[in-house]
């Protein structure tokens, strides 16, 4: 086959710790789609895929697999996927994005494969069983599968097919838990109650697969950040997943949730209120042994992280250094971190010159815009990755 006709199906997202991973669509969109949070999927309609087209998208990804790494041999690497052959790949316009996401999954070299898009577990127990088996064959060197699903889906299969999709190839989940807070959970149209969460969580590892639970600080708003912050972590004491994932909730005017603001009935966060509500969340999860992690660009601080309960005082110093930075070096290492710069506030005081560069730039927002300016400056800055 030549190679500008490979090809095959990848949709639009996947989490920040796959990026190196092999992406395959399993089902298009999400079943859902009523988070008013989410500006994914909105205004496309959900479809399952069938197993044969899915089966021919894997066969696809290995045909391009072995062309790449005969690539290599030709380029004198030995079948190794270095510099020189992906840039080889990714140089040349005869070849298809799936072509050149394939290269590139192969030259990191991680072995993980990501299943799209929002909710594969929807598929029917037999179907996703067969389509796993069938991947796991033709690429015998991946190392870890792992996908998305609801927990509204997961609490209408049984521990026993969740077992049999752990042996047909299935490694970890990732679940939106977002909130354990119900009156909370209602309000943002997340389908699920905090009960149902810890139902899904709980079957999840009973069938022996890891679980990754997604938490959105901010998602309370002011109206309710202290509930939505006890709640939560009192679900995940509940379920004790492998680990949890933070993700900050922001409302640019494309989310519904900004319909919500406009009217009055949810007031989003400051950052300044994010450190508050994550020092409370952190202090309130006990008597679990997860990993935490806050490995996305809109959260505040990266640095708050590590395992339960050894780290648990290390993620709220973490905080604390934050909290306690005087109100300049606080505004300075917000611009720093929403631009990229910073990723804890160790860092305002390690690079002397991005902390001058910063500073002059506030100092020029504040004399044209005013304190409004500035703040809308770091909005626009964060809204962006979304």
């Amino acid at each position: 086959m030549k190679k500008e006709a490979l090809s095959f199906e990848q949709g639009p997202i996947r989490p920040p710790n796959e990026a190196r991973s092999l992406l395959l669509r399993l089902t298009r969109n999400c079943p859902w789609n009523q988070c008013l949070f989410c500006p994914v999927y909105k205004g496309q309609k959900f479809s399952l895929r069938g197993v044969d087209e899915i089966k021919k998208d894997i066969q696809a990804a290995r045909e391009m697999a072995d062309e790449i790494k005969a690539l290599s041999w030709k380029l004198g690497g030995a079948g190794e996927i270095n510099h020189g052959a992906v840039s080889a790949v990714l140089g040349d316009p005869g070849y298809s994005d799936s072509f050149r996401s394939v290269a590139v999954w192969l030259y990191y070299g991680t072995g993980a494969c990501f299943l799209q898009d929002a909710d594969s577990l929807v598929m029917g127990t037999r179907d996703l069983v067969e389509v796993l088996a069938f991947l796991r064959e033709t690429f015998p060197e991946i190392k870890r599968v792992t996908t998305y699903a609801r927990s509204r889906t997961i609490v209408r299969k049984s521990v026993e097919a969740l077992t049999r999709i752990r042996k047909a190839g299935l490694d970890r989940v990732h679940i939106g838990l977002e909130s354990g807070y119900d009156p909370l959970l209602k309000l943002v149209k997340k389908g699920v109650t905090g009960e149902k969460h810890v139902e899904a969580g709980r079957k999840v590892i009973d069938a022996g697969i890891e679980l990754s639970e997604y938490v959105m600080p901010g998602l309370g708003g002011q109206e309710m950040w202290r509930e939505h912050a006890v709640e939560t972590a009192k679900v995940l004491n509940r379920i004790n997943p492998h680990f949890i994932r933070l993700r900050s909730l922001r409302v640019p005017s494309r989310v519904p949730l900004y319909e919500k603001v406009r009217e009055g009935v949810f007031t989003p966060q400051t950052d300044d209120m994010l450190a508050e509500e994550m020092t409370l969340f952190i202090e309130t999860l006990e008597g679990i042994t997860s990993t935490l992690t806050s490995d996305h660009i809109m959260n505040l601080m990266e640095d708050v992280g590590g395992r339960f309960p050894d780290d648990k005082e290390k993620m709220l110093e973490a905080i604390g250094k934050y909290r306690e930075l005087p109100d300049e070096e606080r505004l300075i290492y917000r611009v720093g971190r929403r631009g990229g710069a910073y990723r804890s506030p160790d860092d305002v005081k390690r690079d002397p010159a991005t902390y001058e560069k910063i500073k002059r730039l506030l100092q020029d927002i504040t004399a044209k815009e005013g304190v409004d300016g500035v703040e809308k400056f770091i909005t626009d800055m964060v809204d962006r990755y979304i």
